[in-house]
């Protein structure tokens, strides 16, 4: 960017801030201290919006943008894998190879094939190659079991089951379930076993011919290219669907507005299921042409030294996983690193310096935006707890903002006129993003089930007849524009990075001890990001074993949704359409020295065990593994 158009963008944001404001005079002083910041984002932001449009007017889709990129460099590095390197010509063609052999296939344009496998650049491959041909890939969480899972196919409709051998006995499980769907299984040359009427993935394609497919669907950037699953506030997971275009959106909005280059290394230990490490880690390979180390789990010890190992310069978080990194004792590869940016979401404020002046980073990429959501925000200025900004006059072109909401009902506040109430600066609010369909950054494609994507939108907002996308979050911002994240709203929560539905923890439970009512709610505990889950079960005469339910909770939820506390109570509030009303059970939480009802504790064994005044001292103090 030239020292002439900065100036002019200069001036276009002054001009702008000065004629479209009222208070003038604190309108300069804004300035004073955001116009370096608002200078930078706008810039960046054109600089996405218009790579954006280059590709989607020339029909480019992600598999056409990498099949470029390999081309142009196919030796170069684009993942590494346990000390394996694989070249962009090495993924070019395995995916290659996966396109032409699922081409063949009972399949139509449009099916979805469900991916259940840990991270690996296989796992890339399988979903890349099926975009080529038409299929979406959709990418099933790996902690799901049993009924969840079998939901959570039949919710993207899936025509077809890849799974990687570690997770053999979990189709084993239901596989009577789905017994109408092909099976395949991935699995490393090594592995011998096969279940029952799968076929072997790797046997089947190592003879197919890697040259390159030819385009004969005419595959456009508005069409899907992969699901992914998230709880939203609403049920069981939903398959929210991610566009060509939206892939290109997420992954160059990163690499754009925090300034990553070809020439990084990237450390992504994160879920490929999950957006964060799917997609804005991946994306900087499939899309940008920078190097991606792939790790198949996240390890607190081995961040770092992977990090030296690899001679990664970015790497990627969430909130948890900062504060596993402060829990390890301090070692040589702490600052020995060349990490100069590490990008995610959910750090906590009060662990943020805390975590920058012990590793040395020196840009924090803080981040928020839902997967299927068009309200993104990116901290680009390392202002500490920030989740990202918008200039005070900048609604026009980027129309996000925050609606008053009732706290008891969560349901946004409308005025006389019908329509929702603004929040003013450091006021509390759901925060949501204006629908224009016509522009990919504000355009909502929602969910597979378009009855989940009906519920995410609000009506008659800022104007009559207009359309906003309703995260569900609360945040908060400043005078300044900056935006703070501080709650969520509905029934869900967040716990160890997932989002967990309350009523679909409910239903499990409720049926695992004899139907009894249970009411699923999130609880804070000091120093610990997100929200442990807990129960309270209706129990009048007595009956619940605490130990079968351990068992069963162990067998039917994944470890973030199993409540970490149980309350035994013998009546629950409900109201007078029969709802349970959590509020009060919520902020009573498992504090026994002003609730009288039994209440359970989840050791890491497995096991609940009734919580005493001292165990309750040492949750409290941070004491107790969680």
């Amino acid at each position: 960017m030239g020292a002439h158009e900065v100036v002019i963008a200069a001036l276009t944001v002054f001009i702008g801030a000065y004629l479209l404001t009222g208070n003038r005079r604190r309108v300069i002083c804004a300035l004073y201290k955001t116009l370096p910041r608002d200078v930078l984002g706008v810039y960046r932001f054109i600089r996405v919006n218009m790579v954006l449009w280059w590709w989607e007017s020339r029909g480019w889709t992600v598999s056409k943008v990498f099949t470029n990129i390999a081309t142009s460099h196919p030796d170069k590095i684009a993942f590494i894998f346990e000390d394996k390197e694989w070249t962009f010509r090495d993924m070019e063609e395995y995916s290659n190879r996966v396109g032409r052999y699922f081409r063949t296939k009972s399949l139509s344009r449009g099916d979805s094939v469900a991916l259940i496998m840990d991270s690996c650049p296989e796992y890339v491959g399988i979903w890349l190659g099926l975009s080529k041909v038409g299929f979406v890939g959709a990418l099933i969480n790996t902690n799901l079991r049993q009924d969840v899972l079998v939901h959570s196919l039949k919710a993207a409709n899936c025509k077809a089951v890849i799974f990687g051998s570690e997770y053999k006995n979990v189709i084993g499980d239901i596989r009577e379930k789905i017994s109408d769907l092909p099976l395949y299984q991935w699995s490393d040359l090594s592995e011998t076993q096969r279940l029952e009427r799968a076929t072997d993935l790797n046997t089947e394609i190592r003879s197919i011919d890697p040259t390159p497919l030819v385009d004969d669907l005419a595959l456009g950037p508005r069409d899907k290219l992969i699901y992914i699953y998230t709880s939203g506030t609403t049920g069981v997971p939903k398959a929210a669907v991610i566009t060509n275009l939206r892939f290109m959106l997420m992954s160059c909005g990163v690499y754009s507005m925090l300034n990553v280059r070809p020439t990084d290394r990237i450390y992504d230990s994160l879920p490929l299921y999950h957006s964060a490490g799917g997609v804005l880690g991946v994306g900087q390979a499939l899309l940008n042409g920078a190097t991606v180390v792939l790790r198949k789990r996240f390890s607190a010890s081995k961040f770092w030294p992977d990090c030296v190992h690899y001679e990664c310069t970015i790497a990627q978080y969430i909130g948890e996983l900062c504060r596993y990194l402060l829990a390890v004792p301090p070692g040589p590869c702490d600052t020995k690193h060349k990490v100069r940016l590490m990008y995610g979401n959910g750090l906590r404020p009060n662990i943020w310096k805390k975590f920058v002046d012990r590793f040395g980073v020196p840009q924090i990429g803080e981040f928020y935006g839902a997967t299927e959501g068009n309200s993104n925000l990116v901290n680009i200025d390392n202002t500490i707890g920030a989740v990202g900004f918008v200039p005070l006059y900048a609604g026009s072109f980027y129309p996000v903002g925050l609606l008053k909401v009732d706290e008891e009902t969560g349901e946004p506040v409308r005025g006389p006129d019908g329509l929702c109430v603004r929040c003013k600066p450091g006021e509390p609010g759901v925060f949501v993003g204006k629908i224009n369909s016509k522009k990919v950054v504000n355009d909502f494609i929602g969910y597979v089930d378009s009855k989940a994507s009906e519920q995410k939108i609000l009506r008659n907002v800022f104007k009559k007849g207009d359309r906003v996308f309703n995260s569900g979050d609360i945040l908060v911002m400043d005078e300044l524009g900056y935006f703070y994240f501080r709650d969520r709203t509905g029934d869900t929560f967040r716990w160890r990075g997932e989002n967990v539905a309350t009523c679909e923890v409910e239903a499990v439970i409720s049926n695992a001890i004899g139907l009894k009512d249970a009411a699923v709610y999130g609880v804070e505990i000091p120093k610990v990001e997100g929200k442990a889950g807990m129960v309270a079960i209706y129990d009048p005469n007595n009956t619940l074993n605490i130990d079968e339910m351990a068992e069963a909770v162990k067998k039917l939820l994944p470890s973030y949704a199993r409540p970490l506390f149980v309350r035994v109570v013998s009546e629950l509030p409900i109201t007078g359409t029969f709802k349970l009303k959590k509020r009060n059970l919520q902020q009573e939480g498992y504090n026994i020295k002003t609730i009288t009802d039994p209440v359970y504790f989840l050791e890491k064994s497995g096991v609940y065990v009734r919580l005493t005044e001292q165990l309750y001292n040492d949750i409290i103090e941070g004491k107790v593994p969680l």
